[in-house]
């Protein structure tokens, strides 16, 4: 089974990079802590799913997207 947490915490990461987005800019625009938006990049954090939900549509993406493994 695949480590989830590290799974979205890598994809969060990507999709924010791509948005050229700072963790802070982040955070505001969801209004969530920036040291949990960190603890979610570096796979300390489990967010509920409404948080995933809510990080995806700023993210421009699926929550299923952000839990699916990149391909090896």
């Amino acid at each position: 089974m695949a480590d989830y947490k590290r799974v979205l915490a890598e994809n969060v990461k990507q999709a924010r990079k791509e948005l050229d987005l700072s963790q802070e800019a982040f955070a505001l625009e969801t209004e969530i802590d920036r040291t949990y938006i960190s603890g979610i990049e570096r796979a300390k954090r489990n967010p509920s799913l409404m948080l995933i939900f809510k990080l995806a549509d700023r993210l421009k993406t699926t929550p299923a997207e952000l839990l699916t493994p990149a391909k090896k």
